[in-house]
């Protein structure tokens, strides 16, 4: 379903019910079953019911109320009433003078009532406060120096019970120039996003790709984390065992963009997880993801194209000119580094290999895994709003077209969430209250292109002065673009051919001997000279 329309109150009663039912044993006995109901006010019917949906599905947003309209008492806060919470948020609630929820309610209703607007309930301020960011609000009301005793059982250092209870994700640019899988020329230094599991140090999965760090990267990582890799590792060869899989109860992450989008906060709220952002100015809160970096870009630097570590150590060496292994060939690499070696060593504050920490540990945890892995990926993958107009949907000026959704298209002024791989705009997502459903272009005859491609060709447009865009244009851009580029690259590779010859190839002089020698007897020769071949090399 579309959840990321659904308001934030409405969510916050869905993920408590999801937090009651799954303390709730497989057979639980009369008195959990009366606790329950209890504690979610609801008739034993209602409580079995919602244990059903959300034991077959597994996800949040089955536990939504289902009545149709909208849920009395779960309104968003108004504009204006908004604008005035969280002024008085920033100015005020989120400042060294500390002042209590109910101050600060007082201060918010008395700026309402002067507005003439409605004040919201204090109940419901609290609600709107409990969404706010701890840690964040710790640093501003404490400063920079304080910890945030959520996560620190002690300052500077991270403590997880458990498997799975944190995982910490991050991104880095690798220490390695790649080259294209064809022309084998240098293609740059590519992002490797990873994933750690803080109780037994196991690398949960990671992401290698040419495009900078993104909402994207950060949605294949999570999914290679929480899959069962065993069919990953035989396509790539890899005979070695790597049993980390599983949805974390927490995602412990830093401050960037693609950690604070909407889409990336809805689908770990939809899947039951916590999102913990590092506090600005502490980076002992992300200790185990940098020493794992560390440890994984020291393997790298083994290998030709590696920019070692800082300017003095690479030296004279350039990278680029040593460069041999494919984006496709350094992810192998890097696993087999991972379960290879990484795994199997001792590590140090474990005093065992990683490998059988985990094994030894799991054992005691409920592992949760999604059940559709595509429709998990879909989730957290980048999201727009658009309107399904009678010709279809428009995204990035391509139209796109739906035979499932035509009973939709031009009937509603209802903007739906559209889903998207920024790899591949040849098929788009569009969530309903059914499910997804896919759309592609409305003309078949296009060629599957990426975003990158797609914004390249509209900077190429506008450079050329074009105020309209057309999406004829645009493909026809982007196909002139690949034709110039694999032009040049068989041009270059050609060039280089030619010079290796030339600079190989012996010298070659023609010399007229024809004076010194006997005229042969035969008057019908004595026209043509004779000539020897000499060749050398200087």
């Amino acid at each position: 379903m579309d959840y990321s329309s659904v308001d934030h109150e409405a969510w916050m009663e869905a993920q408590r019910r999801a937090e009651v039912l799954s303390r709730l044993p497989d057979r639980p006995s009369a008195g959990e079953i009366r606790h329950a109901m209890t504690v979610l006010g609801v008739s034993r019917a209602t409580l079995f019911r919602w244990l059903k949906r959300f034991r077959a599905d597994g996800r949040v947003s089955t536990l939504l109320a289902r009545r149709p309209g909208p849920n009395s008492g779960m309104q968003p806060l108004a504009p204006a009433v908004q604008s005035i919470v969280e002024w008085h948020f920033r100015d005020f609630y989120a400042t060294h003078r500390r002042p209590t929820q109910t101050r600060f309610w007082r201060e918010v209703a008395a700026d309402c009532r002067r507005a003439g607007l409605s004040a919201p309930s204090i109940r419901r301020l609290g609600r709107w406060l409990a969404s706010q960011n701890p840690g964040e609000l710790l640093r501003k009301r404490e400063g920079k120096d304080k910890s945030d005793p959520v996560f620190l059982a002690t300052p500077g250092t991270l403590e997880a019970a458990a498997p799975l209870s944190i995982v910490q994700i991050d991104h880095t640019k690798v220490d390695v120039t790649v080259v294209d899988p064809v022309s084998r020329l240098p293609l740059g230094r590519p992002t490797l996003t990873l994933a750690i599991d803080v109780n037994t140090r196991m690398a949960m999965g990671f992401h290698l790709s040419l495009e900078p760090p993104s909402l994207l990267s950060v949605a294949l990582c999570l999914t290679h984390s929480v899959m069962d890799k065993t069919s990953w590792l035989a396509a790539r060869a890899i005979a070695a065992d790597w049993p980390a899989h599983g949805i974390p109860n927490t995602i412990h992450v830093d401050n960037g963009a693609e950690f604070h989008a909407l889409a990336f906060e809805r689908a770990c709220a939809e899947y039951r997880i916590d999102l913990a952002y590092r506090p600005p100015g502490t980076p002992r809160f992300g200790g185990h993801i940098e020493r794992l970096i560390g440890t994984m870009m020291g393997a790298l630097h083994l290998l030709p194209g590696s920019h070692f570590s800082n300017v003095r150590e690479r030296g004279a060496l350039n990278p680029e000119a040593h460069a041999a292994m494919t984006l496709r060939e350094l992810e192998t690499y890097l696993a087999l580094e991972i379960v290879g070696a990484y795994h199997a060593r001792i590590h140090k504050a474990l005093d065992m290999p990683p490998v059988a920490a985990w094994k030894a540990r799991i054992e005691t945890v409920a592992v949760r895994a999604p059940a559709d892995p595509r429709q998990f990926l879909i989730d957290f993958l980048p999201a727009e709003k658009r309107l399904l107009q009678r010709d279809g949907l428009h995204l990035f000026h391509i139209r796109y077209w739906s035979d499932e959704l035509r009973r939709l298209m031009g009937r509603s002024e209802e903007k739906f969430t559209i889903k998207y791989d920024p790899r591949d705009l040849s098929v788009v997502f569009v969530a309903t209250g059914q499910g997804y459903f896919e759309a592609r272009p409305a003309d078949l005859t296009r060629p599957a292109i990426a975003l990158w491609e797609h914004r390249a060709a509209l900077r190429a447009l506008r450079a050329a002065g074009r105020k309209a865009v057309d999406e004829e244009i645009i493909f026809a851009t982007i196909l002139a673009q690949r034709d110039l580029v694999d032009e040049a690259i068989r041009a270059t590779k050609a060039t280089r051919m030619d010079t290796a010859r030339r600079a190989r190839a012996p010298e070659i002089r023609i010399i007229d001997v024809s004076p010194n020698l006997e005229q042969p007897k035969d008057d019908s020769s004595r026209l043509l000279p004779y000539f020897e071949v000499e060749e050398w090399d200087d």
